[in-house]
């Protein structure tokens, strides 16, 4: 019989929905229940293409024993991280302070008042490798409830006094200058990895908020060094396993320092990330192969995780049914050179294996080979090869695929959306602009309510109960702030105006400018959780910074502009120290040091051929966090097109920072001179 979450949207929850442990979703009533048997909380938290998460859910979630002891002593409590932010950030900030790490699936024991007194991660159904088993955890607790509840509480109490003591070092509201960025960008070459780009050892995950730092370092101060990190990097991982050779997109990360062979679940807020990476590496250098993959990696996206309501869901999972009925991580993507002989023939099967590297010892496990495009003298033909590439596409679609996590995170959505409208307009793509506009209708019509407050996730059309956190009205003002630039539609400009207000006014420390991740009405957990640090997508700190700043370019707001400048001091204070944590904080600085510059066009229409030369000149211009404005003169579309009249009768560009004005040109060519490009 199903337990409590068969009425959950979220997706991982509902993996859950069948097991025999009287599972409860994160709620007042789960620990009000606790309360009155007087039993401490078990917390699962979790995602839903979270490998190790389906592990432990099949070998004790799944086990009738297991649940039976779960079940009369303890409350169980179900959380999907993607869903929650604001509790997973506040165990996991406990779990990584007791034992030194952290991770999912995410176990953690409760008090009845949600304080934390045990953590662990991944416990196994048998002690091995000097780990309990998770009935031996199981049992350890229960027996030190019973017996020394005064211990226990003791415990919970000191990590709750000791977690709310921790205070961010926010460095002042001084903003980082040309000193703070050029020692990040010192730090970086530091630790960069020049035989196989990126950053650090394995696991190698793909740096795109810091790829999107040296992109605009070089764009404003001509670092060649910079270019090539970002060049060197973007090209390792084209042409590694951690990118999908056949149908585009990119994996979470690669479990090796050479880019061979990836964690294999796809994320919506990874190929978002990385396709705006690769549409920007295209704007500065030209590159083909950066072309080719941000138009994939788009094409990926809209193929494979566009939702019927239009949204885009969020994750592919990595494991899939490989034939035999057993699910294996990696098996719809991995492939035998036998394999390759029965779709291709002889003679093909033979070039597809020299040029996507698969060997008869395999590069992954069981002699199977991830396919990768490795740096060979060799020249191929590239019909031959496309025809072999097709035929590889055919015969892997008809492979069981990999699960789809199917609910629409507003965040990633905006990601999303910021990524597709620029890809779309640089390759002259209006399917891409047109799957960014829908995606987008979507979060207006069932994410916004009439508060214009934002729900984190909707699923089926159906939205979520949760409430967004700050990243989702960053990531979201991103997007629409993208859009605005794109289409020339003021009306994407003013939603991102009132999500910033929100930030402004519900997220923000009135005294210090410091930034919370979770609203000042939201519920209340154990901490307030607040983190300036990126992790795999940027803060929502660093998020919300960078859409002030543009909100304000776009506005002449001050209020926007001393928020944002408030909340890159903590950039300041981390910059120089741990740059691979604040690549967005980065680039949002390099904006501020640029202007940001501000580029209004006008013409008599948008269709106009001037309108749409200088347009286009404009959003290709590499000036680091650029607005734009595009419309008809005294247009009530956008501020910056105030008392901006056509120059002769001809459609014209004016371009402003801090408060200076060049003389207004009808030329493309001194429109892209006057941006750097």
């Amino acid at each position: 019989m199903p337990n409590r979450l068969a009425h959950e949207t979220s997706p991982y929850l509902l993996q859950h929905a069948d097991n025999p442990v009287d599972w409860w979703p994160w709620s007042a009533e789960a620990f009000e229940e606790a309360r009155r048997r007087d039993v401490p909380v078990l917390l699962s938290v979790g995602y839903s293409s979270c490998h190790w998460c389906h592990v432990m859910a099949h070998e004790s979630f799944e086990d009738q024993a297991t649940a039976d002891y779960l079940n009369e002593h303890f409350v169980s409590v179900k959380v999907d991280r993607e869903e929650r932010p604001d509790v997973d950030a506040v165990y996991m900030e406990a779990v990584q302070a007791a034992t030194g790490h952290g991770g999912w699936p995410m176990t953690v024991f409760l008090t009845p008042s949600a304080e934390p007194f045990y953590f662990g991660t991944y416990f196994p159904p048998l002690p091995r490798h000097g780990m309990p088993s998770f009935r031996q955890v199981l049992q350890g607790v229960h027996q030190a409830w019973a017996d020394r509840r005064e211990e226990v509480t003791e415990v919970a109490g000191k990590i709750v006094r000791d977690l709310s003591g921790r205070e961010i070092s926010y460095g002042g509201t001084e903003v980082p200058g040309e000193q703070e960025l050029a020692q990040a960008l010192l730090g970086l070459t530091r630790e960069y990895d020049p035989q196989r780009g990126g950053f650090g050892g394995a696991p190698k995950f793909p740096p795109s908020m810091v790829l999107e730092f040296l992109l605009r370092h070089h764009a404003r101060t001509g670092s060649e060094g910079a270019l090539q990190m970002a060049q060197d990097t973007c090209e390792r991982m084209a042409r590694g396993g951690i990118y999908d050779q056949l149908g585009g997109g990119f994996a979470r990360y690669s479990v090796d320092r050479d880019w061979v062979v990836p964690h294999f679940e796809k994320m919506l807020y990874d190929n978002a990330l990385l396709c705006r990476v690769y549409a920007h590496l295209w704007r500065a250098t030209g590159s083909e192969l950066a072309r080719r993959v941000a138009l994939e990696t788009a094409e990926f996206m809209v193929r494979e995780l566009r939702t019927p309501e239009g949204g885009f869901a969020s994750a592919l999972d990595a494991d899939s049914e490989d034939g035999t009925g057993r699910h294996v991580e990696g098996a719809y993507y991995v492939w035998t050179p036998q394999q390759l002989r029965e779709v291709l023939g002889e003679e093909d099967a033979e070039l597809a294996a020299r040029h996507f590297g698969v060997t008869e010892e395999g590069t992954f496990e069981h002699g199977r080979s991830v396919l990768q495009l490795p740096q060979q003298d060799a020249l191929f033909d590239a019909e031959r090869i496309e025809s072999i590439r097709s035929r590889l596409i055919g015969a892997r679609s008809r492979r069981p695929a990999p699960g789809r996590d199917d609910k629409v995170v507003a965040a990633w959505n905006g990601l999303a959306i910021a990524a597709l409208a620029e890809t779309g307009a640089y390759f002259d793509r209006p399917d891409l602009v047109e799957a960014a506009l829908a995606a987008a209708d979507l979060l207006v019509r069932l994410h916004l309510d009439d508060r214009a407050h934002l729900t984190r996730t909707s699923k089926d059309g159906h939205v979520g109960a949760n409430a967004g956190v700050l990243e989702d009205y960053a990531d979201v003002a991103e997007g629409f702030l993208a859009l605005a630039s794109v289409t020339g539609e003021g009306v994407w400009l003013e939603l991102a105006g009132v999500l910033l207000d929100h930030v402004l006014t519900r997220f923000t420390d009135p005294e210090s400018g410091a930034l919370y991740d979770t609203a000042a009405d939201a519920e209340k957990l154990i901490r307030r959780p607040q983190d300036p640090t990126d992790n795999a997508t940027p803060s929502g700190w660093s998020a919300a910074a960078g859409a002030l700043l543009s909100y304000a370019a776009h506005t002449g707001s001050t209020a926007h502009r001393t928020a944002a400048e408030q909340a890159l001091g903590v950039v300041k204070a981390l910059g120089p120290r741990v740059p691979r944590f604040v690549g967005w904080g980065l680039a949002v600085a390099e904006a501020l040091l640029d202007g940001p510059r501000e580029i209004a066009v006008v013409g008599p229409s948008l269709d106009h051929e001037g309108t749409r030369s200088l347009h286009r000149t404009a959003l290709l211009g590499p000036a680091p966090g650029a607005v734009i404005a595009v419309g008809v003169p005294e247009s009530e579309e956008f501020p910056l097109l105030a008392d901006r009249p056509l120059v002769h009768g001809e459609p014209a560009a004016y371009v402003c920072r801090n408060f200076t004005c060049e003389a207004p040109t009808t030329d493309p060519e001194r429109l892209r001179a006057a941006l750097g490009g």
